[in-house]
């Protein structure tokens, strides 16, 4: 019989959840593992539980597991229940503040390194022929980036025009001699060990290197969550707070719904040890000053907005990724959202959050 389990971590975040109704949807048997540490990193508000509920009443045959993936023994419990029926594994369960990390960098580290490396070993031991997906992050390039031409500009920082990386920032630019932050650091151990799990057992592993990933689902805080957050904050009325250069600095937005699908292709023609920048690009980026009057122009509503002059340590001035290396392996990817449809997502998303409460 050929495998059919998909095994996520992560199940019920943004992106793990999309994970689930996307392999829910193409009759797979999806095992979830999430045990909401979200609402430990940033409070009740960015709890998960009430999306891993609607994942358990609507997605035939889910299975979900509320266990943490730093427990080694738990994790090979449920690669080992499922055995040769794991077809693929997607890993999205993480820290995911550099601000948070610096808080209590034993557990940044332990959750996001030893947690994959709890994983990557299950999957060696139970299933290494299945495709190793791993969620990784454009901070493993730390402070890099800000060395770069930009310009300032009325809206934006924008690169030199010519420069190499004009098209995007590719996987080319190196992750050494920087400044990563701790989140970025940890991330990096993580990255590292997917790529030489690949590399050295031969494993089919991807680690795909996300600007700001981002859609309806997302339970946006000041620490993550930039567009959700700023949406909810336009919405309600909530303060927001801009940190540093000037409100110009410069994200690429990728719906979760795109992310998945480049996970799917990846799965369907798997290879080994890959590294891929995967972001909106140039179809999909933005400044700070830009979304804040995306935001006002489709809510109707107006933002109340503080600026603080100190950056975030590690923050990035400019990051578009340059997803030309993703798209040669992988030709029928696309595309399927702009910027203005995945706020006009996340804006009903938030009213239809805040009627509810």
């Amino acid at each position: 019989m050929k495998p059919n389990t998909i095994i996520v971590t992560g199940s019920a975040g943004l992106i793990g959840s999309e994970t689930v109704k996307h392999f829910g949807k193409t009759g797979q048997r999806v095992v979830g593992i999430d045990n909401d540490m979200r609402s430990r990193f940033f409070g009740a508000e960015a709890s998960t539980r009430t999306t891993r509920d609607h994942l358990i009443e609507t997605i035939a045959d889910y299975e979900h597991h509320d266990l943490d993936i730093r427990d080694a023994e738990a994790v090979r419990d449920v690669f080992q229940k499922h055995a040769r029926q794991i077809s693929a594994v997607v890993h999205t369960a993480a820290q995911p503040s550099h601000d948070w990390a610096a808080r209590d960098p034993q557990m940044d580290f332990t959750v996001n390194a030893n947690g994959t490396l709890n994983l990557l070993e299950a999957a060696r031991e139970v299933c290494p022929e299945a495709p190793f997906v791993f969620t990784s992050t454009n901070k493993v390039y730390g402070d890099t980036p800000n060395r770069l031409p930009l310009r300032e500009l009325p809206m934006r920082w924008e690169i030199a025009p010519g420069h190499e990386y004009e098209p995007g920032i590719s996987e080319t630019m190196s992750i050494d001699h920087t400044k990563h932050s701790l989140f970025g650091a940890s991330k990096v151990a993580a990255d590292v060990l997917v790529q030489e799990y690949g590399r050295y057992f031969g494993m089919p592993t991807a680690c795909f290197r996300g600007g700001c990933l981002t859609g309806p689902a997302h339970a946006g805080t000041e620490l993550h969550g930039f567009l959700s957050y700023l949406m909810k904050c336009t919405v309600t009325g909530r303060p927001y707070r801009v940190f540093g250069y000037n409100g110009r600095q410069v994200r690429d937005n990728i719906h979760s719904f795109d992310l998945v699908e480049a996970f799917a292709a990846f799965i369907e023609a798997p290879r080994s040890g890959e590294v891929y920048n995967l972001g909106g690009g140039r179809h999909s980026n933005c400044s700070m000053r830009e979304a804040i009057e995306f935001c006002e122009e489709i809510s109707g509503k107006g933002l109340t907005w503080t600026y603080e002059e100190d950056n975030r340590v590690g923050d990035h001035i400019w990051w578009i990724s340059d997803v030309r290396k993703f798209q040669k392996h992988y030709p029928s990817w696309s595309f399927c959202y702009g910027l203005r449809e995945i706020l006009e997502e996340i804006h009903q998303a938030v009213v239809a959050t805040e009627a509810v409460a």
